[in-house]
């Protein structure tokens, strides 16, 4: 019989859930909000919950405890000095999971897990970092030119000159010379 056998597996053996957890709970602890299935911050909030009443009590023994389960010294460090103090009065309760609706792809149900009382450090939160592709690199420095051109036209009166070459023979008109052909044919 299955009585008090309320472990979720999460379709992962006990070492990728054991890792799975402590990676969990040190990219919440950095970055004070994560996004992941409803299903895993379910379970990792039992697991946060529980490093953060350690760090309340804030000695050696609890700091050992809480490496043994996460061993990113980064996370741990951030959890006693910063986390630690900040939840010492309060008794439980010190995440949140907000629901967001199905993954696009395969329909999982997905979900915000954040720290309580730190709403605006998680929007302050600096940006990730994202790596362009060849393509987007290539055509990086074209959108670039484009946006000056536009930005040097300030004025909605104001004219600006651009000539685009489409090869060395055949050159596109400017503005100002379309202009007079429109008001030679009135």
């Amino acid at each position: 019989m299955r009585h008090l056998k309320d472990k979720t597996h999460l379709n992962r053996s006990k070492s990728h859930r054991k890792a799975m957890l402590a990676n969990l709970s040190a990219a919440l602890f950095i970055n004070k909000r994560i996004i992941t299935t409803l299903a895993k911050a379910r379970y990792a909030r039992r697991f946060a919950e529980r490093m953060i009443t350690f760090a309340r009590r804030d000695d050696i023994a609890a700091r050992r405890q809480v490496l043994r389960y996460v061993p990113n010294k980064e996370a741990v460090k951030l959890l006693f000095s910063d986390l630690g103090p900040h939840f010492k009065h309060r008794n439980g309760g010190y995440t949140r999971i907000i629901k967001l609706g199905p993954r696009r792809g395969d329909a999982a149900p997905m979900a915000i897990l954040e720290l309580v009382g730190f709403d605006d450090a998680a929007a302050s939160a600096p940006p990730r970092k994202e790596g362009k592709s060849r393509l987007k690199a290539a055509q990086a420095p074209v959108a670039s030119e484009e946006k000056e051109d536009i930005t040097a036209a300030q004025d909605p009166g104001e004219v600006v000159e651009t000539e685009t070459t489409v090869s060395e023979d055949t050159q596109v008109k400017t503005e100002e010379e379309a202009a007079p052909e429109e008001n030679d044919e009135c």
